[in-house]
């Protein structure tokens, strides 16, 4: 019998949970220790599955390391998880964000055992979405990730962290009530939840009509990705959440929207996804120079960071909606690419508060006589995240736009492509803004002493460099999995 990979990978953060439940007063070097411990097991494995993974040209469209066993008879629903080249660099992203995430949050002293238990659920509910291959196995996992983000926003958040954290629930249960509607028509009219059987589906007598299907399924991956103007949950959700619960939220969360959208709503009804898409492509060009805008008008770091957010996830819309296989390895590309940058962000926001206790640009500024490493580190995540070349900002948004602009889907791409590149410049000026407001200017003799990274910071913000860097400059290493899992969908959007 073959080693469920999918299901050690899934379940080994939970594992970590019962040991911490079980643990008699634990100390709290040694919960953090057995969260890294159980955090590092997944990411070890996910990074074994990368390797097995098959990318030859016979594996194109195929799932890999499936698991398929019954779970609910009576409705033909399944326990059934695998993975492509799709889903892939997704599962790598939330496992490596998951270690990360115990490494940000190795000095939180407030209820450690509880704190870290939600962070494992967190991860293994994320991961559950992007392994899941039955469409009610997959909703209950969208379900589960909104009760440890609840309870981390709202215990370890900080200023109006109960709103920030009743708002972000309140937007995801609706859109998770219209996307549950849109699952349960899609089981009436074809009696199947395998999301697999389900590319370019032909429905004899649909429940209801094709379109409301679609809207249903989109609605509820608009608010998680988030698509304006259903996006201001998320600025308030990064405030006020602690820093390991922002780097998930960007880093992974997010790209749960993008990924539905690509493997439920393009590939079950591609002929809906052409119609509609022009309406997508413009809702994504407003995204993402109304998020590079406001970014601009902020003066809180993280907000500043969020809103940059959803300007960023309006090149994932862009990509995805363009339909043409550049276009959507991009979208694909761009996700992960945003996870380790905007994850990289946050975290140096963390640094920077927890050393200065302030993220009011106006009381920042001249930090980087004091805090060299960080500024260093802080800097290459700015300039990865405005596309400078070398880093994998720049090559997921080239090879973005190059798609975009090339598609034949959509009336007037192009020049929705060159709009969207505008958002680039705006980019460039909030990040350089943020970088001179924050480290440089004159010294001020409140932070006189503030100290530098220590050794767990620095393994923690090199790992993200490392990623950045690697992709950047080898961005193949990732775009020969995706096209694998991206090729099937285009076929069925020009059948």
């Amino acid at each position: 019998m073959e080693f469920s990979y999918l299901t050690a990978i899934l379940f080994l953060p939970i594992v970590g949970v019962i040991v911490l439940a079980l643990l008699p007063k634990a100390e709290l070097k040694t919960v953090r220790v057995v969260s890294l411990i159980f955090a590092l097991a997944s990411f070890a494995l996910s990074l074994a599955l990368f390797s097995l993974f098959d990318r030859s040209a016979g594996a194109v469209g195929q799932i890999q390391f499936e698991e398929k066993f019954s779970w609910i008879s009576a409705i033909n629903a399944y326990y059934h998880l695998g993975v492509d080249g799709l889903s892939l660099p997704l599962v790598i992203l939330m496992t490596f964000l998951g270690v990360l995430a115990v490494l940000v949050s190795w000095k939180v002293e407030l209820k450690p055992r509880q704190y870290f238990i939600w962070l494992l659920v967190l991860e293994t509910s994320i991961l559950g979405v992007f392994c899941s291959l039955d469409l009610i196995l997959f909703f209950l996992f969208w379900e589960l990730e909104l009760i440890p983000m609840f309870f981390l926003i709202s215990i370890w958040g900080s200023g109006r962290k109960e709103y920030a954290a009743n708002k972000y629930l309140i937007y995801t249960l609706v859109g998770s009530a219209m996307m549950l509607a849109g699952i349960l028509s899609v089981y009436f009219s074809t009696s199947s939840l395998n999301m697999m059987e389900m590319g370019g589906l032909i429905i004899a007598r649909p429940f209801i009509p094709i379109t409301a299907m679609f809207f249903l399924l989109l609605a509820g991956f608009a608010i998680k990705l988030p698509v304006f103007p259903l996006h201001t949950w998320l600025p308030d959700a990064h405030t006020n959440a602690p820093t390991a619960a922002s780097v998930i939220l960007a880093g992974s969360l997010l790209k749960m929207g993008g990924y539905g959208m690509i493997r439920l709503c393009v590939s079950m009804f591609p002929q809906v996804a052409a119609q509609y898409a022009p309406l997508m492509v413009i809702l994504a060009v407003i995204g993402i120079l109304y998020g590079a805008a406001v970014t601009l008008r902020q003066k809180d770091l993280k907000r500043l960071i969020a809103y940059s957010s959803v300007s960023h996830m309006g090149y994932v819309l862009l990509g995805i909606f363009a339909l043409s296989q550049i276009s959507l390895t991009g979208a694909a590309l761009q996700m992960f690419s945003h996870g380790i940058i905007t994850g990289l962000l946050f975290a140096m926001v963390g640094l920077v508060y927890d050393k200065t206790h302030e993220r009011n640009l106006d009381k920042l500024g001249g930090l980087a006589r004091q805090m060299p490493v960080i500024v260093v580190v802080f800097t290459i995540a700015g300039l990865a995240s405005l596309g400078l070349p070398g880093t994998s900002g720049f090559a997921a948004e080239f090879i973005t736009f190059v798609g975009s602009f090339s598609s034949s889907i959509v009336d007037h791409i192009q020049l929705y492509t060159v709009l969207g590149v505008l958002g680039i410049v705006l980019t460039a000026g909030y990040i350089l803004w943020m970088l001179q407001r924050t480290f440089y200017g004159p010294p001020q003799d409140k932070y006189n002493g503030v100290p530098d990274a220590d050794t767990v910071d620095k393994i923690c913000i090199f790992s993200f460099v490392a990623a950045i860097m690697l992709i950047g400059l080898y961005p193949a290493i990732l775009t020969d999995i995706i096209k694998l899992g991206i090729e099937p969908i285009v076929r069925l959007i020009g059948s």
